[in-house]
């Protein structure tokens, strides 16, 4: 029965995650025009994109091109569906972290400078997000005595109770990697990033394409971590994510795209106070607390 459900819920992930992902980022795209007082596009214009792109005619820049983005896709998808079956969470940290990997090696197999800025950077996205993630990781243990996220659901209490701070923490790794400002170092889907598309500059067609859909599974995959936190407050959790979703429209179209030294130095400061001074208090009054 436990394998049947785990099937399930990797089945569902792989199928709704990139549906739901790319209605977010239509909402998205709506709601900032009508902050910015401009029409936008329709809702669904993620996915015209995402269509459009997969009929282009081919023109790779490098003949590994094709080999790195479908890597980066597929290992993003398993990193999901092992968390939807309430796999290790360390596991799905180092797919994700690998998954990256070959997104990097896609940009930097390309002869363009943009896209060599852009997987430099993205290199170091991914290493300003590990740290967090693993600090996650590290509270779920504390709480639950194990890396397995299905043991999260047998708490008592929501772990938020325990690490508040890591919701936090959280936050700010999401802005990172939804590439929104002001940390939208890497890439982003504005025109004001100096770099064009940076990581995704030589990207095109069905390359491109599977890219835009890893994207919509790993902003799927931190949302999920972060609703995990919330296990049987399920009413809490939709909240949490409404409130989420509206704080980074603000903070996208209200703050400028810092550098990537500012970003490297605000988010390693978040995880400190907030990351590691949550796991230090739950570590000194762990037999009290739990």
């Amino acid at each position: 029965m436990n394998i049947m459900m785990a099937i399930i819920g990797a089945v569902a992930f792989l199928v709704f995650a990139p549906l739901i992902g790319g209605l977010l980022m239509g909402c998205d795209r709506v709601f900032t025009a009508r902050m910015q007082s401009r029409v936008g596009p329709p809702i669904l214009q993620p996915f015209y994109d995402v269509v459009k792109l997969w009929h282009k005619e081919k023109a790779f820049s490098s003949p590994v091109e094709t080999i790195f983005t479908t890597a980066y896709l597929v290992l993003v998808a398993f990193s999901g569906a092992m968390l939807a079956t309430g796999g290790n969470i360390l596991l799905v940290v180092f797919s994700l972290t690998l998954a990256h990997t070959f997104l990097i090696l896609a940009a930097y197999s390309a002869n363009a400078p943009f896209s060599h800025i852009g997987a430099e950077r993205e290199l170091i996205s991914v290493m300003i997000m590990e740290p967090a993630l693993i600090l996650y990781a590290a509270g779920i243990f504390m709480v639950t005595g194990s890396f397995m996220l299905i043991d999260v659901f047998r708490m008592g209490v929501p772990v938020i109770v325990y690490i508040p701070g890591i919701l936090l923490m959280m936050f700010s790794i999401l802005l990172l990697r939804l590439r929104k400002s002001p940390f939208d170092i890497s890439t982003s889907e504005h025109a004001h990033q100096e770099l064009v598309k940076g990581v995704t500059s030589s990207l095109s067609g069905k390359n491109l394409a599977k890219v835009e859909v890893a994207h919509w599974y790993e902003a799927m995959i931190l949302i999920a971590l972060m609703i995990l936190l919330f296990s049987q407050v399920y009413i809490a959790a939709v909240l949490m994510l409404l409130v989420v979703f509206f704080l980074v429209l603000i903070i996208d179209n209200v703050f400028p795209r810092v550098t990537w030294q500012t970003t490297v130095k605000r988010i390693w400061i978040t995880t400190l106070i907030l990351g590691v001074v949550n796991i230090v208090i739950l570590g000194i009054f762990e037999g009290v607390l739990l």
